[in-house]
């Protein structure tokens, strides 16, 4: 995800709404175990017959249910609940005790603000995504940027993996309008869906990270109802711009060969040759650019193109994008070096790295390609497979740290103590002689584990021969893999996508 942030010129900041307050802060409607249904700020009330619901569906959850939100009372339960606790999605569930009263996609929320003359504010991600968090934290559960979106706007919650039609539609629009996207995706709609104004992550107030989500729903508040004209003019623009991208796209004719080549000399060209990859910071694997480079490498027996795919290979397999305990890949690298990964993994991801994997393996036999493939496919029927035998979606970059808070790849990292606790002897020796730790860590104070040298010279260092080492290596990973599993997990997204299934059915065939 890039963290880009749009601005509206020409319009000034309002500090107070512009629409007539809402309802809102009624005698508060409670569960049998306590919860408060509704009670967002500014709010329109619930209806009796959404009351009913709302409190059936949070008893059913039991007594030990944990909301999760930071408004809750002395006792644990939750403030704030909304209609969002009605859905099945993960990523829906994570949001239904924010301040904000969200509507699932539908009819509903549309009619809504047609009768009150609202803009829509649009809220698009998935349940294992990092920025996401940060953004339900920063302003979804701020208490002011939610009073500001409940009286003047009807905020919608969408799963991108439940509804990837909604998502496609929208991220074409952002795109448009700001020649970028990734989630979370923030779109403003009129009443009649068309966009207006889109971006993705947004910090809650203006600052050293630019304009903030409050004074950008506030001078939009203010283009909606003294400039309407100019709203309608931007939707229609934007609209018929989607239209005509919508039919330019649609394929009339197979490429040749030409455009193959073609678009292996873009890649050669946006090659980076001190790190592998392409292109800069932030990385993602790219499985489909380096299937294409093996297919045509195979046609063509182009050294470099070969050279490219087993550099870019080893690098993440060596990296910090790369779990060594626990195997799998995370979605993508901070940075050039693949070290600093967003820790969520998801399941596409590793279904189609593990067919990479296995195809170079094909083309050039090596022991590391094969041993990632396979360690892959082992992630995935470990963590991944449902009871019923299908495979979950992803798993989220945070889990609970220490402070009981939720912290960013707390999961995935160690500290040299924690390591020296678990291993001793030589398998001591030779996971530091493949891992190097350092007291001051490179994540957070703590470290996330990587390669820089190869196995044989690992071994080496400490006097072992390679079958040993690999040995030895192999039993530090199952002890630190099974200490790890004490710590509390990240959230797992149980989803179950007919789509990536079928990627992973296909990388276990080919494997």
């Amino acid at each position: 995800m890039t963290l880009r942030v749009v601005t509206l010129p020409l319009v000034a900041i309002l500090a107070t709404a512009l629409w007539p307050a809402a309802r809102g802060d009624d005698p508060p409607n409670l569960t049998a175990t306590g919860h408060r249904i509704g009670g967002q700020p500014g709010a329109l009330p619930y209806a009796a017959s959404e009351v009913d619901a709302l409190r059936a569906a949070v008893d059913a959850l039991g007594a030990s249910y944990a909301p999760r939100t930071r408004h809750r009372d002395e006792s644990g339960h939750a403030r704030f609940t909304n209609r969002l606790v009605l859905e099945d999605s993960p990523y829906l569930l994570q949001h239904a005790h924010n301040p904000v009263d969200w509507y699932p996609w539908g009819d509903a929320a549309f009619e809504l603000a047609e009768r009150l003359g609202r803009p829509v504010f649009l809220s698009v991600g998935y349940s294992t995504c990092h920025w996401c968090h940060v953004m339900e934290e920063e302003s979804f559960e701020d208490l002011e940027i939610a009073r500001f979106l409940n009286e003047n706007f009807v905020a919608i919650k969408v799963d991108r993996e439940r509804r990837p039609d909604v998502d496609a539609v929208y991220m074409e629009a952002v795109r448009l309008m700001t020649r970028n996207g990734g989630w979370p995706m923030t779109v403003i709609l009129r009443a009649d869906r068309r966009p207006v104004f889109g971006g993705t992550y947004f910090p809650p107030r203006d600052g050293p990270r630019g304009p903030g989500l409050l004074g950008i729903l506030q001078q939009l508040v203010k283009v909606f109802r003294e400039e309407p004209e100019r709203v309608e003019e931007r939707a229609t623009i934007i609209a018929d711009a989607l239209r005509r991208q919508a039919t330019s796209t649609a394929g009339r004719t197979v490429p040749g060969v030409d455009a193959v080549v073609s678009h292996v000399d873009r890649l050669r060209a946006s090659f980076d040759p001190a790190n592998a990859g392409f292109d800069s910071a932030p990385k993602f694997p790219q499985p489909c650019r380096l299937d294409l480079l093996l297919r045509y490498q195979r046609r063509a027996g182009d050294l470099r193109v070969q050279s490219m795919v087993a550099r870019t290979l080893a690098a993440m397999a060596n990296g910090g994008i790369h779990d060594h305990v626990g195997s799998g890949f995370h979605r993508y690298s901070t940075d050039a070096q693949w070290l600093v990964p967003h820790f969520e993994k998801m399941l596409y991801d590793n279904a189609q790295l593990a067919v990479t994997y296995t195809d170079a393996y094909r083309v050039e036999p090596h022991d590391g390609a094969k041993r990632i493939a396979t360690s892959i496919l082992e992630f995935v029927l470990r963590d991944l497979t449902s009871p019923e035998g299908g495979f979950y979606s992803a798993t989220d970059a945070d889990s609970i740290g220490p402070s009981g808070e939720r912290e960013e790849g707390y999961y995935y990292t160690w500290t040299p103590e924690e390591v020296r606790a678990v291993l001793t002897g030589r398998e001591l020796d030779a996971f530091l002689s493949h891992h190097p730790l350092t007291e001051s860590g490179n994540f957070e104070g703590r470290n996330i584990l990587h390669v820089t040298r190869s196995r044989t010279e690992s071994a080496r260092a400490i006097g072992e021969a390679r079958p040993e080492f690999e040995l030895l290596l192999d039993r530090a990973y199952t002890k630190l893999r099974a200490r790890r599993a004490e710590r509390p997990r990240p959230l797992l997204d149980d989803k179950i996508i007919t789509g990536w299934n079928g990627l992973t059915i296909t990388a276990l065939a080919r494997a």
